[in-house]
């Protein structure tokens, strides 16, 4: 989690785009806002537990989840 840094592209095992990170907040990464999603998820910020990261290649952090089931264990404030 210290490699994670603002900015980054949070990607799938597939390389899907899922988010960009915002910031590291305790054992979570908070996406920015423009990443929220559509309809009843828009301007919420959504977070992914540092669990589903696989690792950090340089300026992406890569998740063991595909995208698309990635998205489905997002945590929303």
């Amino acid at each position: 989690m210290q490699d994670i840094r603002e900015h980054m592209e949070i990607i799938g095992a597939d390389g899907a785009h899922v988010g960009t990170v915002d910031r590291v907040e305790g054992n979570r990464i908070k996406l920015t806002k423009k990443d929220s999603g559509e309809g009843q998820h828009k301007g919420h910020h959504h977070f992914i537990d540092k669990g589903l990261v696989a690792d950090v290649e340089g300026d992406k952090v890569r998740l063991s989840a595909v995208g698309a089931v990635a998205v489905t264990m997002e945590e929303e404030t």
